[in-house]
């Protein structure tokens, strides 16, 4: 199964389960007006298929607990793929490390980090990240406030 295969019901499928991955088969099925048996074995495909990595709850951390979040910009001294590499070998290995982009420009990578607070970000900064090979300047953009989180992609 690739993309380029998927038809509109795999599509309408993988949409309302980026709205409520905890969706059952059946309400699925009476949404979208097929069988629940064709429901569930394109359900099962897509996973199969890779198309859903995985079905999870989104926490809402707010009513938990307040976090530092920053957006650190690395931009490391080689620019080799295999320094690349191994600067992304390392970093995802981090459990501060939420999120992991390869940039165009002056930065190779933006991090998102969620931290307790600003003397623990600074310390995660000092200790771990500047410790990694390569790794030159450091610019951080911090959060005030969340004004969007979307996780569902548009199809």
């Amino acid at each position: 199964m690739s993309a380029n295969t998927l038809d509109q019901t795999d599509i309408a499928i993988l949409n309302l389960l980026q709205k409520d991955g905890l969706m059952t088969q059946k309400e699925m099925s009476h949404q979208l007006q097929k069988s629940i048996t064709s429901v569930v074995e394109r359900v099962k495909k897509l996973k199969e298929a890779g198309f859903i990595k995985n079905t999870v709850a989104l926490v809402n951390i707010q009513k938990i607990k307040s976090l530092f979040i920053a957006f650190p910009h690395i931009q490391l001294t080689n620019h080799s793929e295999e320094v690349l590499r191994q600067f992304e070998l390392e970093v995802v290995k981090l459990p501060e490390v939420m999120e992991c982009y390869r940039l165009t420009g002056n930065f190779d990578f933006m991090l998102k980090m969620v931290m307790p607070d600003m003397v623990s970000y600074n310390e995660f900064l000092q200790g771990k990240l500047r410790s990694l090979p390569h790794v030159g300047n450091i610019q951080s953009f911090l959060a005030l406030s969340e004004v969007k989180h979307q996780t569902a992609y548009p199809l």
